[in-house]
């Protein structure tokens, strides 16, 4: 075997043969990203909706997660089957939530302060556009709230 059948062979085998040094840099970047990506959990992406204090937000619940998510005035009323729910900075956090819906619901609610989200205790949500009004001593930024299921009791509080 001569030297020039060596490089022919290899030339055949390498599938950066006529790529720019920046296209050969691109790829292994993007197949790295790619495998990271794949590999996070997927419990840190961060399901439901977070909604920061002083603002308000309108949507509807579809396999117990919000969505079509629209930022509204805090006047806005709900259509029917939409959730509207506002947050301030209020005696630490204040929320209040109300469902234009029969279908009450308990939800998951998580205060966004510092480094991570703290879980805290919610209400049901009641049925019928009635008003649930949240408190909690610690100020958060944000609430995030998910994991919504349709409730046995309409208006509880653990």
């Amino acid at each position: 075997m001569n030297k020039t059948s060596i490089v022919r062979g290899a030339m055949r085998f390498d599938h950066f043969a006529g790529m720019t040094n920046k296209a050969r840099m691109v790829r292994p970047t993007l197949l790295m990203a790619s495998l990271l990506l794949a590999m996070t959990p997927a419990a840190a992406k961060s399901p439901g909706l977070t909604v920061k204090a002083g603002e308000s937000w309108v949507f509807s619940i579809q396999g117990g997660q919000p969505i079509h998510a629209r930022k509204v005035i805090g006047t806005t009323k709900p259509a029917p089957g939409q959730v509207l729910v506002t947050v301030k900075s209020m005696m630490g956090t204040t929320m209040t939530i109300s469902s234009n819906s029969r279908q009450a619901y308990t939800y998951k609610a998580e205060l966004i302060g510092g480094e991570k989200a703290v879980p805290t205790r919610s209400c049901t949500l009641p049925a019928n556009n009635r008003l649930s009004f949240e408190n909690w001593p610690q100020k958060a930024v944000a609430v995030r709230l998910s994991d919504f299921k349709v409730a046995a009791k309409d208006g509880s509080c653990p």
